[in-house]
């Protein structure tokens, strides 16, 4: 196991360096760079000099090749800095840890309730096979899973805040938040974050529950299935302690691979819903050209893309004992 490991990390601090070159590579091809984007949003009319100018450049790292940046902004990283953001004058680091909890708050609420909901209900419609109830759900699932979120989210905007005023209608917190109470405040974030959750989840509800069907009508399907209804077994035993079990790897599998969507966030929702996440932070950081947020930020999701799939191989040998690692 600790080779495997040693293995794997090695793996994938090179994934990393590979990753992080080629995106610094890119975003300095973009049409534009940090001075003529602050240029543009403070004073459209203002112009500067060729000698300002220069300045700036050599203040920001842009009087150098791309390439001898990133070996900087490599240095930078190899003594935990992240460098500052341009826009903000901001530690990214620090900008990073600012938006990381209401992005959990979000996210991590959400995976809770997909996951609670998708193995009861995936199994129900397995067992349900054919009949109406489950021909019903099915196509609701398959209504929610197509409608797009942020059309979800104007529409529950318009219905729950402009016409009915149930929910605040985006933001966090309220204006008089400092004022509240403890059980006020918690009251009034739970409030804001109502709308983006349900927005969050509904999606993601009917394709887990889908793939946690799909995977059990394989298996129902196999011999030691059948040899266990012979013998008796109940459907719910033949169901949950035969079949479900050897679903659980390609569970796993999904859990590992959504664990980036935990911090990276929903760019589209954050912004509807004026949302101080990591997803609104990326966006505002691609459109000001601010380098260093965006290779923090990249770094940040790359890494846990890379911890996700880790976490999902050793999680294979706790739902199979027949998985070793050499």
């Amino acid at each position: 196991m600790i080779s495997y490991l040693i293995r794997r990390i090695l793996i994938a601090v090179v994934t990393l360096i590979l990753i992080t070159f080629v995106i610094y590579g890119l975003i300095r091809s973009i049409p534009g760079d940090p001075i003529t984007v602050d240029m543009a949003q403070s004073d459209p009319s203002r112009s500067l000099s060729p000698e300002d100018r220069k300045r700036l450049e050599k203040i920001y790292g842009l009087d150098k090749h791309w390439t001898i940046a990133y070996g900087q902004w490599i240095g930078n990283l190899v003594r935990l800095e992240m460098g500052q953001s341009i826009s903000r004058k901001l530690p990214v680091a620090r900008l990073i840890r600012d938006r990381l909890l209401p992005t959990l708050l979000l996210s991590v609420s959400s995976l809770l309730i997909t996951y609670i909901l998708c193995i009861p209900l995936g199994l129900w419609i397995t067992v349900r096979d054919g009949t109406v109830g489950e021909r019903a759900l099915s196509t609701g699932l398959y209504m929610l899973y197509s409608l797009p979120s942020f059309v979800a989210a104007l529409f529950l905007q318009l219905l729950l805040s402009v016409k009915l005023g149930w929910l605040p209608l985006m933001g966090m917190v309220s204006d008089d938040y400092e004022q509240m109470s403890l059980l006020g405040k918690t009251w009034d974030i739970f409030k804001h974050a109502l709308m983006p959750a349900a927005c969050f989840t509904y999606g993601s509800l009917a394709y887990y529950t889908r793939f946690v069907k799909s995977n059990m009508m394989e298996v129902v399907r196999q011999d030691y299935v059948r040899t266990a209804k012979a013998k008796g077994v109940t459907p719910v035993g033949v169901v949950w302690k035969h079949a479900f079990r050897n679903t659980l790897i390609p569970l796993v599998t999904l859990i590992g691979l959504t664990l980036p969507a935990l911090l990276s966030g929903a760019v589209i929702l954050e912004q509807i819903y004026s949302w101080p996440g990591m997803g609104s932070l990326f966006f505002a950081s691609i459109r000001e050209r601010d380098y260093p947020t965006i290779m923090g930020l990249t770094l940040v999701f790359s890494a846990l893309t890379l911890l996700g799939q880790l976490l999902a191989d050793l999680l294979y040998a706790v739902v199979d004992p027949r998985v070793t690692y050499s």
